[in-house]
């Protein structure tokens, strides 16, 4: 054929070929989607500062290494309650004809999925501390630190919020090390990423290739299903009061040892994991982890039964019954909103 032996010919094809596939696979879907997915009722549009934090993780490149979509697989559980819909990036509108805001959905998970990390971890004292340096809060951590987001101050002044550093983090550096206004606006952002609940009467699209080892076990033998505290108490405690129990010089308590921990009586713990606490200058404000997590009685129980027998501690254990009523009790005296 004699169009293989003209160029201009050939690439003339070839660019309408691949624009006209752009077209029907990408652009047109892309619009049909936009026009057709509404914004889930109880989801909120980023306020300034928000928005602001946005295009700092933009400019420092978290899109990277973090994703924020829950797949339709049973381990995207962890990071959210429900697979992502297109209406959970209905917000992310064309800034202009040029310009894509972008649903920074992500591609490669080298870190956490971020799509509901707003409800996971709720601290801004936690976020600052882990923005500083990872390490700090998690050894493991491949993250690289961001502390040009922050200042070394000799003493902080008024209005600066101050970060709990561990003195060995400062690597020689003395001061106080206070958040910057981008530090802040990030973390902002990172507290928005919430996964809207969908409407009432709403079928929840489900998660696939479930795995119910557990579940499995128990249904054969006619066992109760035991949880697993030490894997609950990994994936809604151990970032801040670490692995080993000894929480954070000057950011987050230890629970080795911790009198409310070791107490018979559960009230003050049960209260503390559903309302949260404010340790005012001794440490960073904790969220009500139990509420924000939906947690049930059976979770924090596991979860309590741990902290109490783990590190050395050896206190008198709880029942889920226990939890349940003093759960009730602690509904009662949440501070109101």
């Amino acid at each position: 054929m004699s169009i293989f032996h003209d160029h201009k010919k050939l690439f003339t094809l070839a660019t309408a070929l691949f624009g006209t596939l752009t077209l029907f696979v990408a652009v047109f879907p892309s619009l049909y989607n936009q026009e057709n997915s509404a914004p889930l009722y109880g989801s909120v549009p980023l306020t300034e500062q928000e928005e602001a934090g946005r295009q700092i993780y933009i400019s420092n490149g978290c899109v990277g290494c973090h994703t924020q979509q829950v797949r339709n697989v049973d381990m995207d559980k962890t990071w959210g309650s429900r697979p992502g819909i297109a209406s959970d990036y209905a917000y992310s509108t064309r800034k202009s004809i040029w310009q894509n805001s972008g649903t920074l959905m992500g591609t490669e998970r080298t870190g956490p999925d971020l799509t509901n990390i707003g409800d996971r971890q709720p601290s801004q004292d936690w976020h600052l501390v882990h923005l500083f340096n990872p390490r700090t809060v998690m050894p493991q951590s491949i993250m690289a630190p961001y502390p040009w987001l922050f200042e070394i101050k000799d003493k902080a002044e008024k209005g600066d919020i101050k970060v709990n550093v561990p003195e060995e983090f400062l690597h020689g550096q003395k001061g106080v090390v206070v958040a910057t206004q981008d530090a802040l606006n990030l973390v902002a952002y990172l507290k928005s990423l919430r996964q809207v609940k969908l409407p009432d009467g709403t079928p929840d699209p489900i998660f696939l290739y479930k795995i119910e080892k557990a579940e499995a076990t128990a249904a054969a033998t006619g066992a109760p299903v035991e949880l697993n505290g030490s894997d609950l108490y990994g994936a809604n405690c151990m970032a801040c009061h670490q692995q080993n129990g000894e929480g954070l010089p000057g950011a987050f308590p230890p629970l080795k040892g911790s009198k409310i921990v070791l107490d018979d009586n559960p009230e003050i713990m049960v209260g503390i994991i559903m309302n949260g606490y404010n340790a005012r200058e001794d440490y960073g404000e904790m969220p009500a982890v139990g509420t924000n997590a939906n947690l049930s009685a059976e979770e924090i129980a596991a979860i309590m039964n741990h902290e109490k027998t783990s590190w050395g501690n050896n206190a008198k254990k709880v029942t889920p019954d226990q939890v349940k009523k003093l759960m009730e009790l602690a509904k009662l005296s949440a501070p109101k909103p």
